[in-house]
């Protein structure tokens, strides 16, 4: 194999740019494994320069099946390479790990990819590739043999690939296409309500007296009378838990009733909503 011949198939191995498998080739006295490894080793370099800046855009992947369902949020710069092939396919592998290892994020990084490399290996790779900063974020993953899961997805990019993902998981033993449809409208209601938990008890106590303080401060400036602002402060405050928790938001399809009074009208005695997951990009 000439040496043409080798920097040609340097290129389609690591998708390398010319010059650089020029190099390497030469480096390597035409030995193609020690110019993989050249080029990984300035692919790392090239890399950790990228670290530095940010990675706002990039995709969440949902993989799984109506018992165990996980969901993978992969970061990049620009929405460009989020719609990128190669970006494209490396998420979906990377969401069938992830399925696999159960959002375990260190088993995840050392896990080995189709190539035969490890997940951290491929993340390097693909870095050096494209030119972008690109990081894994959030992953969670939700498992019920007592029910059923289901989720939706908002902005799709590609297949399982999008912008906003949501899982629920349901307790019922009823497995008819009555639950099906309705777990997939609820994760629908959650991609457009955002609710902060499944009860108005259950919302994170931080999260309550950051908008107390801001109902306060807005009382304070109103002139009101102390009385009358307690009442106001405390309507405001059980009308923000109401609003925020999924249980007791308008449901989106019949905003005249409840999510809980949906739930009554199903009429399916051991039906609970176990937990559900809302991950969307950019925020």
């Amino acid at each position: 194999m000439s040496d043409i011949e080798k920097v040609k198939k340097l290129r389609e191995v690591t998708g390398a740019g010319f010059k650089d498998c020029n190099l390497a080739i030469k480096e390597s006295n035409g030995d193609l494994d020690k110019a993989i490894e050249i080029l990984r080793v300035k692919g790392i370099s090239k890399a950790s320069k990228k670290m530095s800046r940010d990675a706002k855009e990039g995709v969440v992947v949902v993989s799984g099946d109506e018992t165990k369902i996980s969901v993978i949020e992969v970061n990049c710069e620009t929405d460009f390479v989020a719609k990128n092939d190669d970006f494209i396919s490396f998420v979906k592998e990377l969401s069938e790990l992830n399925n696999e290892k159960s959002s375990n994020i260190e088993e995840l990084k050392a896990a080995k990819m189709k190539n035969g490399q490890t997940v951290e290996d491929n993340l390097v790779a693909l870095i050096a590739k494209i030119g972008e900063k690109i990081t894994i974020g959030k992953a969670k993953t939700i498992q019920n043999n007592d029910g059923v899961n289901n989720h939706y997805l908002h902005t799709v990019v590609k297949d399982n690939v999008a912008k906003l993902a949501v899982m629920v998981s349901l307790n019922t033993k009823d497995n008819s296409d009555t639950i099906k449809t309705f777990s997939k409208q609820l994760s629908m209601h959650i991609a457009a309500s955002n609710p902060l938990a499944l009860e108005p008890s259950l919302i994170d106590q931080s999260i309550i007296d950051k908008e107390q303080e801001l109902v306060t401060e807005e009382l304070k400036n109103s002139g009101k009378p102390d009385d009358i602002a307690k009442k106001i402060s405390l309507g405001k405050m059980n009308k923000f838990k109401e609003e925020n928790a999924l249980m007791t938001q308008a449901w989106v399809m019949e905003p005249k009733k409840k999510v809980q009074d949906i739930i009554k009208e199903l009429s399916i005695a051991d039906l609970k909503i176990k937990e559900f997951f809302r991950i969307k990009i950019g925020e």
